[in-house]
């Protein structure tokens, strides 16, 4: 584990010292993975992949969208690692890259909760 991903880590369990130890490339990349996540339509769709994986034209259906639009805002998600896909025949499912998406999510959920 690298020093930067080590400061997130630890900072994240509540040993916020390490913040302050962010390099800039750590802090773009943090950066970047809250622009993503600060458009409407990207988080629905990641509220829906909690639940389980999807088709696109399911996600299309569900979110009252165009299929391509969708590939487009699965695209970016892909790119940020947050979502992952699995080809089934002509088919991709896609789901939540990993545990740390549904833990941003809450987090987030539970601050909008808050207050």
């Amino acid at each position: 584990m690298d020093n930067a991903i080590k400061a997130i880590a630890d900072a994240a369990s509540h040993n916020t010292q390490h913040f302050a130890e962010l390099d800039d490339q750590t802090s773009q990349r943090l950066a970047d993975i809250f622009k993503i996540l600060g458009d409407p339509t990207r988080i629905k769709l990641l509220a829906l992949l909690t639940s389980d994986e999807m088709r696109v034209s399911d996600i299309a259906s569900a979110l009252d969208m165009g299929q391509s639009a969708i590939s487009h805002q699965l695209r970016v998600l892909r790119n940020a690692r947050l979502v992952k896909f699995r080809k089934e025949g002509k088919e991709a499912w896609y789901s939540l890259d990993d545990d740390h998406v549904v833990k941003l999510m809450k987090q987030g959920l539970e601050h909008v909760i808050h207050g």
